[in-house]
């Protein structure tokens, strides 16, 4: 196979990881990266491949380019980078998504958009099927993440519908993994930064509200099967882990696997944080054949490896 794929936001967490698992299939990998949360560190072991490429540009502005497959993963994806300049934020999703769908039609790419739980908003139905439309403030200070993605995915079905795309959307859950920033506000790289640090662990609220983590090579797994799919499953298909947690789970679960004396703080909940978050994945199972391999402290541990090296203690 000697296609070129594009990966948008290839420099990020999710992004690198998704590089490193294309080139292991032999295919040439541009990566296009702004580098606002994006760092080079986690594609420098990859910059020695021949079939790799990087270009720093902002996915706001058109890229011309020659390629047969997109991933779209450009866009900030913590609170804390989201919220930092949220009209850039809802200009990632909204133009970044014109354009790469623009560029998609010029060379007739197949094209996946990256998308979100969080198009789910704070649910009134759990767990969250795809048919599920949501409850999402439009104009809370999560909308420019919300609804950028929610309007995203509006424009692939619209260029479904009107130009005949190959479109492929993806609603992410939850992931974690090396490669987080241990800055980005996160709950699971805030929990053991935190521990490992010997610093208080913050919970939000009662920290009884949930969330489900999907290991980041599960996700990508599930990403890359959505991708090679056949044509007439567009999605959209939850990709996440079932597996549901409190914040008080996670905090004691974080707690025991660095040996952390870290005590529990209490701070209030952010506004609009929704209470539960669970994936319905049969869609997944039934079409892609995926399903999560990795348990919650497996991953974990993996993770917290990771941050010793980053934070070297």
């Amino acid at each position: 196979m000697n296609e070129r794929q594009l990966v948008t936001g290839g420099a990020g967490f999710l992004g690198s990881h998704l590089c490193e698992r294309l080139l292991k299939e032999k295919v040439e990998v541009i990566c296009v990266d702004n580098f606002y949360t994006g760092v080079k560190p986690n594609i420098g072991h990859l910059l020695n491949d021949r079939r790799f490429e990087v270009i720093r540009h902002d996915v706001t502005f058109p890229l011309y380019i020659e390629v047969d497959r997109i991933f779209n993963l450009a866009c900030p994806a913590s609170p804390v980078h989201y919220q930092h300049d949220p009209v850039q934020t809802t200009k990632t999703s909204v133009h970044g998504a014109i354009n790469m769908l623009g560029l998609a039609k010029r060379v007739k790419a197949r094209i996946l958009q990256a998308s979100t739980s969080e198009v789910y908003g704070d649910p009134e139905v759990h767990p969250q099927p795809e048919s599920y439309w949501g409850r999402v403030n439009p104009i809370g200070p999560r909308s420019c993440y919300d609804e950028g993605k929610r309007c995203a995915e509006t424009l692939f079905f619209d260029y479904w519908r009107q130009c005949q795309l190959q479109i492929k959307v993806v609603r992410i859950f939850n992931t974690y993994g090396p490669r987080m920033r241990p800055d980005d506000g996160r709950v699971v790289s805030n929990f053991i930064v935190q521990a490992l640090r010997g610093n208080p662990i913050t919970i939000y609220g009662d920290g009884q509200q949930t969330r489900s983590f999907c290991y980041v090579d599960d996700l990508i797994d599930g990403m890359v099967r959505m991708m090679n799919s056949d044509g007439e499953f567009i999605g959209p298909v939850n990709i996440g882990n079932p597996g549901e947690f409190t914040m008080l789970a996670l905090a004691e679960a974080v707690i025991a696997i660095t040996g952390s004396r870290s005590k529990l703080i209490f701070e209030p909940l952010p506004e609009d944080d929704p209470r539960q978050r669970k994936p319905d994945i049969e869609l997944a199972r039934n079409r892609l054949g995926w399903e999560p391999r990795v348990g919650l402290n497996d991953g974990l541990k993996e993770t917290v490896q990771y941050f010793k090296r980053v934070l070297d203690v």
